[in-house]
Parts: C-alpha cells; structure tokens; sequence
C-alpha cells in the first residue's frame, strides 16, 4: 500500500533544494529515496515500496520497535525536563549502563548525540591531564562539532577539508589489509601487525612527551567510516600502554559499535581485553532519539567537578530520552540480541567468504557480529581499489531493494551494519543478490555498466541538477 504523505516527492525535492543547505547530502542523489515508515529490518517509501536496510545502525533494535514507541509516547504524557530535577528514568538508566562496564568506568554523563559525547570526553582529558595534545588514528570519523572535526582525519583529508590544528597527531589506521603494514607481505602474525600499529603511536607518544605529555589517544573500537576496519590482535592492549606512559588517558568510541554489535561483548573495545578511561557511546541507544552518554572514571570525572565549573546540558538526561534508552536495553536483554548479532553476523560473514572466493572483485571480507566489511579491488595482487565497481554495485543493489553503502578512504568498501534484527534469511537475501551482481560485473559489462564506471568519476565531481544538463554531452564524449 501506499502512504499519504502532504506532497508529492517531486515537490519535496523543490523544496529541500530550496531550503536545505546544499552540504547536507542524500544517499542516491541522482534519484533519491522518500522514505515515509520503518518497522523492524524494512524500510518503506511513499509508494508502498519495501527495502531491505542493512546499514541502519542508528535504528538499533530494529525500526519503530513497538516497545521502544510506548516508552517514549508515555514519558512524554507524563513529564520532559531538565535533569536538575530528581527522576528515576536516569538513574535506572545510569545503573543499568554502569553494570555493562568493567571497573573502574562508573559515572555517566547523559548528552544528546555522538558528537556531543566526543565532545565532553575531549573536555573531560584535558581537564583531568591539564594538556592539549590528541592523538587520533588516520580515516577516523568521531562527529561534526568542530572540536571533532579537528580529530577526525575523515574530514581533515577531504579536498577542501580544514587544516589539522597543531595539538593533533595522526597515526596510521591498523588497516592489515591495504594498511601500512599488511599481511602477508609484513608478517602472517596478526599479533607482530598489532605491535607494529600500535608502535606507531609509541612513536608519537615519545614525541609529544618532549613537550609536557599526551592528553587523550580516541579511536572507534571499530573503525567505521575508515572501511569497517578490525584491529589486529593485541593492538589497543599495545597503544593503551604506549599512551599511559605518557600521562594520557585512552577515549573508546562506541558510537558505531556498541550495544551487542560484535555479538560476543556488550561493548567493541572488550574483544581487545582493554578498559578505557573513558567510553562514549550514541545512535544506538535512542533507536533513533538523540540520546548518547560519556562514562569515565570516579577520578576523571573528580578532576571535571574540582574545576567548580559546573557541567549544565538541557536535554542531555531527560525523562523521556532515558525512558526509551532504558527500552532499547530491555529489548537488547529480552530479545537476546547480542547472541542474534553473533549468530547472524558469523552466517553473514561466512557468506561473503564464499564469495570472495567465487568473485575477484573482493579482496577482502572482515567483520565482527553485525559489523561487516567487503573490500573491493580491481586487482587482488596490487589490492588497487574497486571504487567505480562498489558505487554501481550500491547502486545495483538499490534497484533489487536492498540498501547498502560504501565507505573507507576510497569508497571503495561495502559496509552492512544492520538493525540487530536482522535475520539469516535476511542475510542471505543479501548475499544471493549481491552474488548476482558481481557476477553481472564479472561475466562482462553491458555498454550501460561500463558508461557508469566511466562517468562515475565526473558525476561525483558536479552537482546533480548539472549533471542532468551535461549528461548527453558528457556521454557523447566518452
């Protein structure tokens, strides 16, 4: 069935175009997705249409989960204020957070997004170490305030990125597969990857100590945005180290990543055997309200206090967003969602493994849980980068209603990170069609695939309403 909406998409998209800032992009801008209703794993748009989601991570337990809507719905027929006032929705939820964590991480801070979180960990270290200097790790992506942008190499590396401010220091992702140090030209040892990654940092912790000492290293778990990157073992254990000698304190970003994601741990970080000084964490916990934490240490968040500065945010730990946090960790416990992600996510994995051995065009398959990563190269020998292939693959997959992304440096890796419903026919579904795809570009390209990949490089440089003029030309040319 179709859904009523007050205007017909062509009209909607006039008026975006009118009123919304140009930067703000949309997945498939030459044709873009009206999406009206969500329920579980499906999303669907204004015509009826159904769609496989497999990369909403934000909708954690699944879109518009019915006991997830009623918290909220209720909470905010009976109160929504500031956390001035005494509530038990944030102390439950508080509790309820701490008991995930090892020890010593015990007091939370409740703001509204990822960036936020990210934001006040940064706040917390330099406080707590009376220094400035961060070391963050190349390709990641920790939000869009501007105190995240300038550690989010991400951003920084974009043409027309703003220019890395002095304090920060990058070291190499531990990408094992298209990295600095890779297998298995460097070592078939994950262990030595890891050492040699996370020797990397040791390097510039040395530096940095020459002018007072380390403020904070922050890295996502996992990395996302960097191309689904998994650490080599032994890494964050190696770089925790490295950083404490030099009097810094070790930031887990677990925006992306947390909540069961990985299947095996409530938390990513934990599949490394570290305990951060601080943890963030976003997106997942509201389902899709902004609602994000910071939890740290008795003695870091002592520091924040004795600054007698006191720390104030509107909505950061209202009743309703606590409420339906509180929700979503009841139906991570009752639907048993972790041990889903982990049985899911090695079926899904496995799948893709068997492609890679049935299609050239990836070069490497990687993942934990629900967060899976599928690298396509034009050449498994040089590992060169597939990024025309994964754009019309994305693309492909669209039209068979299947929504996937691509992400990593050179958008040139297929990311699934679905809501934690998703099932193993689901997955299947996904890889079957993706499958048949890649077999599309394997068993040779029609005239049109080829255009695209050809095209492709232009088309990303120019704005959609010119690329719709010069398109004719644009392929004449070629």
């Amino acid at each position: 069935m179709a859904y009523l909406q007050s205007m017909p998409k062509s009209e909607t998209i006039k008026l975006r175009e009118k009123h919304i800032g140009a930067a703000c992009q949309l997945f498939f801008r030459s044709s873009p997705l009206k999406i009206v209703r969500g329920v579980a794993q499906f999303m669907y748009d204004e015509t009826g249409e159904r769609y496989l989601d497999c990369i909403n991570n934000v909708a954690h337990v699944g879109h518009c989960h019915p006991h997830v809507v009623e918290a909220g719905r209720n909470q905010m027929s009976l109160i929504s204020t500031n956390n001035r006032y005494l509530h038990d929705e944030i102390v439950m939820l508080a509790e309820r957070l701490v008991k995930t964590m090892p020890e010593p991480l015990s007091v939370c801070f409740f703001v509204n997004s990822g960036s936020e979180a990210n934001d006040l960990a940064l706040r917390l270290a330099r406080v707590h170490t009376k220094r400035k200097d961060v070391i963050t790790l190349d390709h990641a992506y920790h939000g869009h305030l501007t105190s995240m942008i300038d550690v989010s190499p991400y951003k920084l590396n974009l043409p027309g990125g703003p220019e890395k401010p002095d304090w920060v220091h990058v070291a190499p992702v531990p990408d094992v597969y298209r990295g600095k140090y890779t297998y298995p030209n460097d070592s078939t040892s994950e262990e030595n990857l890891g050492k040699l990654y996370a020797d990397e940092v040791g390097k510039l912790c040395d530096e940095i100590k020459k002018k007072g000492g380390v403020c904070a290293f922050i890295a996502e778990s996992l990395q996302s945005c960097g191309g689904q990157i998994i650490p080599p073992e032994g890494y964050l254990k190696k770089v925790f180290k490295h950083v404490r000698e030099a009097n810094g304190v070790c930031i887990a970003d677990e925006v992306q990543v947390g909540f069961g994601r990985v299947g095996t741990h409530m938390w990513a970080f934990e599949t490394q055997g570290v305990v951060p000084d601080i943890v963030t964490m976003g997106k997942p916990m509201g389902n899709g309200h902004p609602v994000a934490a910071v939890i740290t240490t008795p003695e870091i968040a002592k520091s924040f206090t004795d600054t007698g500065v006191e720390y104030f945010n509107t909505y950061g730990g209202n009743p309703v967003s606590c409420a339906i946090a509180n929700a979503v960790l009841d139906v991570i416990e009752e639907e048993r969602l972790m041990e889903r992600a982990a049985r899911v996510g090695n079926h899904l994995l496995s799948r893709c493994e068997g492609l890679q051995h049935k299609h050239k065009l990836i070069g490497d398959v990687r993942g934990r849980g629900l967060f899976v990563g599928v690298e396509l190269v034009t050449d498994r020998e040089t590992r060169n980068p597939a990024t025309a292939e994964a754009k019309h693959v994305v693309n492909r997959m669209r039209e068979e209603k299947i929504l996937i992304s691509r992400d990593g440096p050179d958008s040139n890796v297929l990311k699934f990170k679905p809501p934690m419903v998703f099932t193993t026919q689901d997955a299947d579904r996904l890889v079957d069609t993706l499958d048949r795809v890649l077999s599309e570009l394997n068993g040779g390209m029609t005239v049109n695939v080829k255009l695209e990949m050809m095209v492709t490089p232009i088309r990303d440089e120019v704005s959609n309403s010119s690329l719709q003029t010069n398109m004719p030309q644009l392929l004449k040319a070629i």
